[in-house]
């Protein structure tokens, strides 16, 4: 019941996909067209197809592949900086609207995306002007994960684009993302580790984070097309490094020795502009539309690199490995604890409607420090999961690098385990055994719980 209360609180907040912008006009370099494809669960999907103007004969041409995203109609315009840059390259380029449907922060299909992408590649590929036999996918951030299961079912596929594609399983990858996050506010303290890790960890294993587990290595493994990957040297969001070790020695191992692996310089994660604050802009970061250009050209050649490897940028820290959780870590466990401080702390003043006896100074603070900390962490974890943005957390005021919130939240923590010992030293000689024996067991299970979350933690 507490489960499914939490999860009615997390979808009553969760944003809800805009309506489709209104489009600005197509660059007079370029022409534009729109198309309709259809999804093998009976979808129909928009896209907008740019290809560079006065272009003769047939094209290169490339579907892409969103990151995540709630997606719904006009959602195409999220890759509009991407699409006209690569027109510019000379390729027949479209930009899909990506599913509602059956896609949700707690529900992730890759395979179903995947489907998806050849059903819009279908399209794109059956286009007059396009050359059948050198048209590829490429695929952004999520897209990542998507992209190798497409080019694995169907060697239609020609050829496959990785941008800022994440090689590791996404509960790893979120959790290094959200500690840089905190890094870069300037998040410490106990949180640094509760949330990134141990909140992540238990909303995965309860199904509440969509595709957690998804392991990338197996589809890449299948992959034989040639492969560009690039990621920006700067991704916080995508550690560079290692994802490009375990592409490479993916591919090696599976035998396909067509890849080529570069770092763009001074770009982040989606290899945009940004701006003062680090909020994305339209365009991209120089050179990197080329060097899609570039090697596009030398597939379609029949020229595709082999074996090159840039050397990788400077990478902060490395991924930890998610173990997975214990049964008393589980999501039930954990929130059925907090449906036992509601029980065992709440019934302090409903039995006095009964028994109408006096009670004590440090149980009726342990009742009221007993709720307000662990009830308190937990909603504000769940605050957090939405207070992510591209760069950092909107984790509320700071106390040096401790939330206001968290340290409430400590503070209680902390008087509920004094106000528990002056319970237990009273208990025996209480007129009242059976409400200070309840206040008394919570304040009891209150202590390893706190630990856990890091309530009692610097």
């Amino acid at each position: 019941m507490i489960v499914n209360l939490a999860l009615t609180a997390v979808l009553a907040v969760a944003p809800v996909a805009p309506a489709a912008p209104v489009r600005p006009p197509t660059p007079p370099d370029l022409v534009s067209s729109e198309v309709d494809f259809r999804t093998a669960d009976g979808l129909t999907l928009g896209g907008t197809v740019y290809a560079p103007r006065g272009a003769t004969g047939t094209l290169p041409a490339l579907l892409l592949v969103h990151g995540s995203g709630t997606g719904g109609p006009g959602y195409r315009e999220h890759l509009r900086g991407e699409a006209e840059a690569f027109a510019r390259q000379g390729m027949v380029v479209l930009a899909p609207d990506k599913r509602q449907k059956d896609y949700t922060a707690f529900h992730r299909d890759f395979d179903q995306l995947a489907d998806d992408a050849l059903a819009a590649f279908a399209v794109l590929r059956d286009r007059p002007e396009v050359d059948r036999a050198k048209a590829g996918i490429w695929g952004l951030s999520e897209g990542g994960w998507v992209v190798p299961i497409a080019a694995a079912k169907s060697a239609e596929v020609r050829f496959v684009v990785l941008a800022a594609g994440p090689t590791l399983p996404p509960l790893r990858q979120q959790v290094w993302n959200v500690t840089n996050k905190f890094e870069r506010t300037g998040v410490g303290g106990s949180i640094a580790d509760a949330f990134p890790t141990t909140w992540h960890r238990m909303i995965g294993d309860a199904g509440m984070f969509g595709g957690a587990h998804h392991d990338p290595v197996p589809p890449l493994s299948r992959v034989r097309q040639p492969v560009l990957a690039l990621w920006g040297e700067h991704d916080t969001a995508v550690p560079p490094a290692e994802s490009a070790e375990i592409l490479r020695d993916t591919l090696s191992r599976a035998g396909n020795p067509f890849y080529t692996i570069k770092f763009v310089p001074d770009a982040g994660h989606a290899m945009h502009l940004a701006d003062a604050r680090g909020k994305r802009l339209p365009d991209l970061v120089p050179g990197y539309a080329d060097a899609v250009g570039d090697w596009v050209a030398a597939v379609a050649a029949g020229d595709p690199p082999r074996e090159s490897v840039a050397p990788p940028p400077a990478q902060g820290r490395r991924s930890v490995e998610v173990a997975p959780s214990s049964w008393w870590e589980s999501a039930p466990v954990q929130f059925g604890f907090l449906g036992l401080f509601v029980l065992l702390f709440g019934a302090y003043p409903v039995l006095w409607l009964f028994r109408r006896r006096p009670g004590t100074w440090p149980a009726r603070v342990l009742v009221v420090t007993g709720l307000v900390g662990p009830l308190g962490a937990v909603g504000y974890l769940s605050t957090l999961m939405f207070s992510l943005t591209e760069n950092t957390v909107e984790a509320g005021p700071l106390l040096g690098d401790r939330p206001l919130i968290w340290l409430a939240c400590q503070a209680a923590a902390v008087a509920a385990v004094v106000s528990t010992v002056l319970v237990a030293r009273r208990w025996r000689s209480s007129a009242d055994r059976l409400r200070q024996g309840l206040v008394l067991a919570g304040g009891a299970l209150l202590v390893p719980w706190s630990l856990y979350w890091g309530l009692l933690l610097p």
